[in-house]
């Protein structure tokens, strides 16, 4: 019975909401973020976009302090994620066995290679559900997730509240 007692929760208050002038430097952030990689994309007729991008603009913007926002989690995590996904898709199977396997795995890869960083850990998923080629590991994801830190870094140390990022290796 104690199980389900904690599907209660602890009753802890909500948290509070943020500033205004907080809201809206990250949103003005996202937007940025979301531009740079969605106008390159149309500039260069190339795809730099990801489904998971929207979810590391997140964590970015909204959360820059936090291990998962560093650039060698952004990057390095998309980049394990999205090899671990292209391997199962094209090596295993193309099944929904070989996505969940994928998907298993390159969680477990992005934490023994310190590399964790939640958005990409869709990125097997979206392998599978596109069919990816191996060009998906460099467009859009690795220059993709490039250019979101690149943007978090200029942007990010615009404010006097903020120091982005806090390491890089």
């Amino acid at each position: 019975m104690l199980y389900f007692q904690k599907f209660k929760g602890l009753s802890s208050p909500v948290p509070s909401s943020p500033p205004i002038k907080q809201v809206g430097f990250i949103w003005l952030g996202a937007v940025l973020a979301a531009a740079a990689v969605g106008y390159l994309a149309y500039f260069t007729k190339q795809p730099l976009v990801l489904g998971s991008f929207g979810a590391s603009i997140f964590v970015l913007f909204i959360l820059p302090d936090t291990p998962f926002a560093q650039p060698r989690n952004v990057v390095g995590g998309h980049f394990i994620s999205t090899l671990t996904g292209l391997v199962f898709l094209h090596f295993v199977s193309p099944d929904w066995w070989s996505m969940a396997l994928s998907l298993a795995t390159a969680l477990s890869a992005m934490q023994l290679l310190r590399v964790p960083h939640p958005p990409a850990g869709s990125n097997p998923f979206i392998v599978f559900l596109v069919g990816a080629k191996w060009e998906f590991l460099l467009t859009p994801t690795l220059l993709g997730a490039i250019i979101l830190v690149i943007v978090a870094l200029f942007y990010n140390n615009l404010s006097k509240e903020r120091s982005y990022p806090k390491y890089w290796l």
